[in-house]
């Protein structure tokens, strides 16, 4: 039989369950987004303040940026952080959408089972690139019940979504850690003010005032410019990843049942359809008054 293994758990499987790559370089929104702030930054810095340099504090984002990494590290195994590093990159990349590659391989499948043809669906699979595809039509070949292919699809879909989940709830509690120590390194800028109080030297209020708040800045500008946005963009792919499966799912359902190809393929449709397509959402033209078929 060509195919996975029904019980297979690898994790290369999982991590890319449609079967594709990870993504091909060039995410248009997240290039965008990273120059709009970089420009937000510039004007900030150029025209609100007397120097550049007045936002730059380096002990201040030293503590932000270490804290906030010491208490992941804390929180999370390492074995976990280290996988969500390599999913940076993921962010700078567009990921590909093979939804409808995948329903006219559904369709075409389906359309050589409902022939009897087993060992051309076998020689199909050999070029099918979607493991978990090739895993559910393997299951049905082999005369498995269909509650049990379901039961094991949905098993993986369930794994698949609580690992990426937690992969961007990473990001989630860092964009938690890093206004804490921002208001951390202001606390340690305070108490050294305290001591510039004491010694009576007042014209260095202001300065040192501005440096201590310089650490509040930087926890909420990484917070809100760079982890919360990450753990956002890895939860939309995971969504997305999410409906190319269910998508799967149901039309292996669908073959294992032995449905009509021309109904699997509408069915699988309504995956990819937008919902004012669906539902007809379109304004309908207006008649003129006086018109109609009123009585003279």
């Amino acid at each position: 039989m060509i195919g996975s293994k029904p019980g297979s758990t690898d994790s290369a499987t999982d991590t890319l369950a449609t079967g594709r790559s990870a993504g091909v370089p060039g995410n248009p929104s997240t290039l965008i987004g990273i120059v709009v702030s970089m420009l937000l930054l510039i004007v900030v810095v150029l025209f609100t303040a007397q120097s550049p340099l007045s936002f730059f504090n380096f002990p201040g984002l030293l503590i932000v940026l270490t804290g906030t990494l010491a208490a992941t590290m804390i929180s999370y195994p390492m074995r976990e952080i280290r996988r969500v590093v390599a999913l940076v990159g993921s962010v700078f990349r567009r990921e590909p959408n093979f939804i409808r590659e995948d329903i006219d391989e559904l369709v075409a499948l389906a359309r050589e089972w409902m022939h009897g043809d087993a060992r051309a669906v076998e020689r199909a699979l050999e070029n099918t690139r979607n493991p978990f595809l090739r895993t559910g039509i393997s299951l049905v070949i082999d005369n498995v019940r269909e509650e049990e292919i379901l039961d094991l699809l949905r098993w993986r879909i369930t794994r698949l979504r609580a690992r990426e989940l937690a992969e961007a709830q990473i990001f989630r509690t860092m964009a938690t850690y890093a206004p804490a120590f921002g208001m951390l390194g202001t606390l340690v800028g305070l108490i050294n003010m305290l001591e510039v109080i004491q010694n009576g030297d007042l014209a260095v209020i202001g300065p040192r005032m501005g440096v201590a708040l310089l650490s509040t800045f930087y926890g909420i500008l990484l917070a809100n410019l760079l982890f919360r946005p990450i753990a956002v963009k890895l939860e939309r792919r995971t969504e997305e990843r999410l409906i190319a499966m269910n998508m799967v799912l149901e039309g292996v359902s669908m073959i294992s049942r032995r449905r009509l190809p021309s109904f699997i393929e509408a069915t699988l449709n309504s995956f990819i359809s937008e919902a004012h397509d669906e539902l007809g959402e379109r304004p309908l033209p207006r008649e003129p008054e006086g018109s109609g078929s009123s009585a003279p």
